[in-house]
């Protein structure tokens, strides 16, 4: 289960990249739900979650919305 600090803060980032990406702030709003639910519900039988699961997870889901925001998402500490 993700804890409510890491919930908050994935939320302000994805956020924060998809107004980088010009995505709409109520599409980029369902696109996050969406996928924080389902990467909770494939990670709900780990007894440890690292943040690399976390962000293959959420970036699995995403793609499925917005792939340019998982690229972004996924990548953002190698982006220069």
């Amino acid at each position: 289960m993700i804890d409510t600090k890491t919930e908050k803060s994935l939320r302000t980032n994805l956020k924060r990249h998809a107004h980088a990406l010009g995505i709409p702030i109520g599409a980029a709003e369902l696109f996050i739900d969406r996928s924080i639910a389902a990467a909770q519900k494939s990670l709900a039988d780990k007894s440890i979650i690292t943040e690399r699961d976390l962000i293959r997870a959420v970036s699995k889901e995403l793609r499925k919305y917005s792939r340019d925001l998982a690229y972004v998402y996924e990548n953002y500490d190698k982006i220069i």
